[in-house]
């Protein structure tokens, strides 16, 4: 995991990872009566280290796309949610964003992501695009005044930025957006190519806490809505 993406995973006051991610993660876990460790990468290390053995699995809400699905196999999906525009309150009046709306605003993404290759492809000709390796220094950044607008997953921004103190002044702008060109089918977990055993288990513990009201309780815990 990232351990920079609340409410789906973040750190607590004692250095310790939390977050529905987390409590997801420990419920497969429980189900297949594995023993497992949580580790954290920064984000564009989170796929080499699956590749160098240093993890065995990522569950850190990332997009099942096909561009991904060259370098690691994927679990079926165990979340899904659109992406999102946040911007400050009444600075982009419109119910539908479009290029040409908002030509030369600067919008921020954290890099690497599928956010970042949204907006780099739909918006780039018209506006600058800035990326960060965090979304917590993209947020920073649109609180300073820096950039304009960012993209991100509609349920990170709203109970991770927009549910804080420093997001008091922002709201979600434009409609959802869901292109599976960019976004995929949903967040899979991502083993390496080959690994069916692995993706078995976990697909197999995965419908059981879907099936068992495991996977309900745990959502409950954290959101108003269904995630999945």
């Amino acid at each position: 995991m990232e351990g920079k993406f609340p409410p789906f995973e973040e750190m607590d006051a004692n250095g310790n990872l939390k977050g529905f991610n987390v409590d997801i993660a420990n419920a497969l876990c429980a189900e297949m009566k594995a023993k497992c460790k949580l580790v954290r990468f920064e984000w564009d290390e989170l796929i080499p280290a699956l590749k160098a053995q240093k993890a065995d699995a990522i569950l850190a809400s990332m997009a099942i796309t096909p561009e991904r699905q060259t370098q690691v196999d994927f679990t079926n999906k165990y979340s899904h949610t659109p992406a999102f525009f946040f911007a400050r309150k009444r600075r982009v009046p419109y119910v539908y964003i479009t290029p040409k709306r908002i030509a030369g605003m600067k919008i921020g993404a954290q890099n690497g992501t599928t956010n970042d290759k949204y907006v780099s492809a739909v918006y780039a000709a018209t506006s600058p695009i800035v990326r960060y390796e965090s979304t917590k220094e993209m947020y920073a950044a649109l609180v300073k005044g820096e950039i304009d607008l960012v993209l991100d997953d509609s349920v990170a921004g709203y109970y991770g930025f927009l549910q804080t103190p420093q997001g008091q002044n922002f709201e979600m702008v434009g409609s959802s957006i869901v292109e599976q060109k960019y976004f995929g089918e949903g967040a899979g977990i991502a083993v390496r190519k080959g690994d069916k055993a692995l993706r078995e288990r976990l697909n197999k513990a995965l419908a059981a806490v879907l099936d068992n009201g495991v996977y309900l309780e745990v959502q409950r815990k954290y959101f108003i809505f269904n995630v999945y």
